[in-house]
């Protein structure tokens, strides 16, 4: 299990403003483990695939929080790299404004598997206070599979700080099937192909040469959630 606590903030980027930070931040940071290691698609150091399939309560609470602007909030998905799908994360986060605490358990894909078929049991098998909180939390407000997302990435760390800058494109998601770990998975797009994703995410403090970066930028600050796109479908995002 593992547990971290940063702040976040988001950035609609269109393609020539993306190329552009990427260009830079490629010259003062190195691609996270996942880049450097992904073997799907013979796309090694280039990105990779991630899907997340979000669970909420049966009146919709996570989703009506961040509608609403509620401050404090919560998302409970599963996470999978499409590159490795012998396992999956349970991730909790909650978040008051720009600051979150992320918590992830990794489980095999059978465990994964088993959640997304309303069998929660397995959360008290595992002698986990964090999973213990996830069960009572599920069962308290009926907590079921709602959508699914899925999107390309590319990140960069920076040692110094913990520093996180990645960038989402591509993003699709379904709200019709559930099925996490099937490559074929039909989905539709939720923003267009001419708009990127960046989200930069820190602990504490944002390094100087980063910050300078994203002055420029502080017009495109985005606030919606991949979640909240995917329960809107059929309205799909016009950027």
């Amino acid at each position: 299990m593992t547990s971290v606590f940063r702040e976040e903030k988001k950035y609609l980027l269109d393609l020539k403003h993306y190329y552009h930070v990427r260009h830079n931040i490629q010259k003062i940071m190195m691609r996270d483990k996942h880049s450097i290691n992904n073997p799907y698609d013979g796309k090694k150091g280039e990105g990779y695939t991630i899907r997340s399939l979000y669970f909420d309560s049966l009146d919709d609470r996570d989703f009506h929080e961040k509608e609403d602007g509620i401050e404090l909030r919560r998302k409970l998905r599963l996470r999978t790299y499409m590159h490795d799908t012998n396992y999956c994360l349970l991730e909790l986060k909650k978040k008051q404004g720009n600051y979150q605490q992320k918590t992830s358990y990794k489980l095999t894909k059978a465990e994964g598997e088993r959640l997304i078929s309303g069998d929660y049991s397995l959360l008290l098998e595992k002698q986990s206070s964090f999973l213990l909180e996830c069960y009572e939390m599920m069962m308290t407000h009926v907590y079921r599979p709602k959508s699914i997302v899925t999107y390309e990435r590319d990140a960069y760390i920076a040692k110094e700080n913990q520093i996180r800058v990645t960038f989402d494109q591509k993003i699709r998601g379904s709200e019709g099937t559930m099925s996490l770990f099937d490559k074929t998975l039909i989905e539709t797009p939720l923003i267009e192909d001419a708009y990127v994703v960046l989200e930069v995410k820190y602990n504490g403090f944002l390094l100087q040469y980063i910050k300078d970066l994203l002055i420029p930028l502080e017009e495109s600050q985005l606030s919606v959630s991949k979640y909240s796109m995917s329960r809107q479908i059929s309205k799909h995002y016009k950027l």
